[in-house]
């Protein structure tokens, strides 16, 4: 069962543990299954591949890899603004639209920063 995860794709984390401590970096992909956020330029590893001569020409070449590695979700924290924030959720009205042109009100979940009380 994976938990519904507070950092998404797309947000600016910085790293609060671990030998990249400090770094900050975009989330690159989140891996809910796993609790696991890939962050662009953290976590870095080198792959040695090698060369695949299959097909014909569409082979791929050997040689090392550096790529992001996947980080714990709870190693990272969400960057607002000038510095880091926990994550909440608030509830708010919004009007929508039906397909006839009527409008009616209905509420949406947004994140918030915890610090500020801002939406993210």
């Amino acid at each position: 069962m994976a938990k519904n995860l507070n950092i998404k794709k797309g947000d600016t984390v910085r790293v609060i543990a671990g030998k990249d401590k400090g770094a900050e970096g975009r989330v690159i992909a989140v891996l809910a299954e796993e609790q696991r956020v890939i962050v662009e330029g953290v976590n870095r590893i080198k792959r040695h591949t090698k060369v695949v001569n299959q097909g014909g020409r569409a082979g791929t070449t050997g040689g090392i890899v550096t790529q992001e590695a996947a980080i714990h979700v709870s190693n990272v924290m969400l960057v607002d603004g000038k510095g880091t924030t926990r994550i909440g959720y608030k509830r708010v009205e919004v009007k929508k639209r039906r397909s006839d042109g009527s409008e009616y009100t209905a509420q949406r979940s947004v994140r918030i920063s915890r610090k500020t009380g801002e939406e993210i």
